[in-house]
């Protein structure tokens, strides 16, 4: 079972230490003890906070798609030469940079400050493991 402590906790939600401890305290989050005698959390429950708290933008498109990984966000930078371009977006705390053609940059009207919707659609995704193995 994976412990969390209280900081790292706080970073993955994007809240403070003390939100932390507040909800520790108010029961909305239980606490345990790690191998060090420290306060920590268990990692099968932050992560279900985690999913309960997010606040990612709605999709207001009506777009139906096989894609289950559809992230809004507002463009914050285009780097295009003749051929290529190179989008970034920030979704929510998220950064995603796509490289697409030139052509579809100007079809789209990609620009920054407007919003836009990021669809990742993958079989080939990496996932690594922060933790040391068992």
């Amino acid at each position: 079972m994976s412990h969390l402590r209280i900081s790292d906790a706080a970073r993955f939600l994007g809240v403070s230490d003390d939100t932390v401890r507040r909800w520790i305290s108010a029961g909305s989050l239980a606490s345990v003890t790690d191998s060090s005698g420290r306060m920590a959390v268990d990692g099968r429950e932050l992560a279900s906070l985690a999913q309960q708290q997010a606040r990612a933008a709605t999709d207001t498109s009506g777009t139906s798609s096989s894609a289950r990984n559809r992230f809004v966000g507002l463009v914050t930078a285009v780097r295009a030469d003749a051929v290529m371009a190179q989008v970034e977006l920030q979704c929510g705390p998220f950064r995603v940079v796509s490289l697409m053609s030139s052509e579809a940059v100007d079809e789209l009207g990609l620009e920054p400050g407007s919003v836009a919707v990021a669809v990742i659609k993958s079989t080939n995704v990496i996932v690594e493991s922060l933790e040391g193995h068992s």
